[in-house]
């Protein structure tokens, strides 16, 4: 949990149209924020640029969801999932986000671009499951361990498949 900040589990949503639209570098510090995400996390766009992206990460999201997002990026692919987001004020959101590395004119990573749209309700109410699940997992295990366990839920739950092919058939 961010200092100051509390969940307060009030939800906000995106309008069916919108897109949240955020660039970082390499090492995730925000360099672009459109009026969508700016409105939506309730920080102004000075209090975004330069901060890292987790500004806005909410306690519920494993940890292991996000270790799996930087190992796809920082491997040159695209990562789709759900994630849940938290305000300044500690309300939340969910989002469907796509994540892309950037590449410079050598084909090294310069970046990454990340786009969010409004998910479905039925696809969150099943990556929130599992989150808690993996969540769970993650707490029981302690701070050294957590991600190892998150990942065993995550692996356990998706049964061979990829977490895009889960993603996509939510």
């Amino acid at each position: 949990m961010k200092p100051g900040i509390t969940p307060t589990g009030v939800e906000r949503t995106l309008d069916d149209h919108d897109f949240i639209v955020s660039k970082t570098d390499t090492k995730g510090r925000i360099v672009y924020a459109n009026r969508i995400f700016i409105e939506l996390s309730g920080y102004r766009e000075d209090e975004l640029i330069g901060e890292h992206h987790n500004i806005i990460r909410h306690p519920d999201m494993p940890r292991s969801v996000f270790k799996l997002l930087w190992d796809q990026i920082a491997a040159g692919n695209e990562f789709l999932g759900y994630v849940k987001n938290m305000a300044r004020d500690g309300s939340f959101y969910w989002v469907m986000a796509t994540v892309t590395p950037d590449r410079s004119g050598r084909s090294e990573i310069g970046g990454f671009t990340s786009v969010r749209r409004k998910p479905r309700k039925e696809a969150v109410a099943a990556a929130a499951g599992l989150y808690q699940d993996m969540l769970a997992a993650e707490t029981t295990a302690g701070a050294r361990d957590a991600i190892a366990a998150g990942t065993g839920v995550l692996e356990q739950a998706l049964n061979g498949r990829s977490y895009e092919a889960f993603v996509l058939a939510l």
